[in-house]
């Protein structure tokens, strides 16, 4: 494989973005791409069960504890007072993939898709501050922008356009 081809999807809370994420890896993974996603978290989050061996193993000191089974593997990293790590570091650590999908990382410059719903959090557009957001799929008619617009819900029309802005062929 070639170097993966990375596509963002920003927005602010509540904009959508998780269930837009969920929908375009089902649909490009249908289409038979390989697909890697990473998330940014703007707060303390754990993925390790309290009194897990691999919370015990963490909490004691270790710096990465990696949990394999015959059906996963997950390697969890303690900063243990260390920087956040860049975005290309994480992006290095990724197994090849023909396509990363990025959610969060607003300011990063890679093509992105800005979400936007009525529910948001807040619902300052991104788009007119980020001229590396290149479409905006919404929940409600969007007449302020010359972007591209796509209905949040309209997956296939947004994985047609991911394809097509960074170059992937449809498998299927």
């Amino acid at each position: 494989m070639t170097a993966p081809r990375i596509f963002g999807i920003a927005g602010w809370k509540n904009s959508g973005k998780t269930g837009l994420m969920v929908r375009l890896v089902a649909e490009m993974t249908q289409r038979g791409h390989v697909v890697s996603t990473v998330k940014h978290a703007h707060h303390d989050f754990d993925i390790d069960k309290v009194g897990a061996d691999s919370y015990r193993h963490r909490e004691a000191g270790a710096h990465e504890v990696t949990i394999v089974s015959s059906t996963r593997f997950a390697i969890m990293h303690e900063l243990r007072g260390a920087p956040e790590p860049s975005f290309e570091e994480i992006l290095s650590r990724l197994a090849p993939c023909d396509l990363v999908l990025i959610e969060g990382y607003k300011r990063e410059p890679i093509p992105k898709i800005e979400a936007r719903r009525l529910e948001s959090a807040n619902r300052e557009p991104l788009a007119p501050t980020d001229p590396h957001i290149v479409a905006i799929a919404a929940d409600h008619p969007v007449a302020d922008s010359d972007l591209p617009v796509f209905d949040l819900d309209d997956t296939v029309a947004i994985a047609d356009f991911v394809e097509t802005t960074v170059g992937l062929r449809r498998l299927t």
